[in-house]
């Protein structure tokens, strides 16, 4: 019964983290709480917490690093323009229709519309010959 409640304490957990983490990665507490609970079950809980934590660090270094790059891309194309990074980003994203997280589109979302593949050029159907 124990076991259970364990297991279903961590898959909780897991699912709330992996939700909130789209916005703005958790880091080191959100991580490796998730990692230690995870060590717990496995009986290595202080190394599923320092690994939980190492990820999330790195989680949240490469999502603001990427903000980072999107602020000054957005700067570019308005210059003057005022806010922090992070507000910046968020607004990189909404022109582009880019994701926290992605630097480019998905690719699945078409942009203005839906739009028609282009035509192909057709050839003749091939005529049989009909002698008779």
């Amino acid at each position: 019964m124990r076991r259970l409640m364990t297991l279903g304490v961590l898959a909780v957990l897991a699912g709330t983290s992996v939700t909130a983490a789209q916005a703005e990665p958790g880091g080191c507490l959100k991580y490796g709480a998730v990692g230690a609970v995870g060590g717990h079950v496995a009986h290595h809980g202080v190394l599923g917490a320092v690994g939980g934590c190492l990820t999330g660090m790195y989680r949240r270094h490469v999502y603001r690093k990427e903000a980072k790059q999107k602020a000054d891309l957005y700067d570019q194309e308005h210059p003057g323009a005022k806010g922090s990074y992070a507000e910046k980003a968020t607004a990189y994203d909404v022109e582009h229709s880019t994701q926290p997280g992605k630097m480019t589109p998905d690719a699945a979302a078409p942009q203005g519309g839906a739009q028609a593949p282009a035509a192909q050029p057709q050839q003749p159907a091939p005529q049989a010959d009909t002698h008779i």
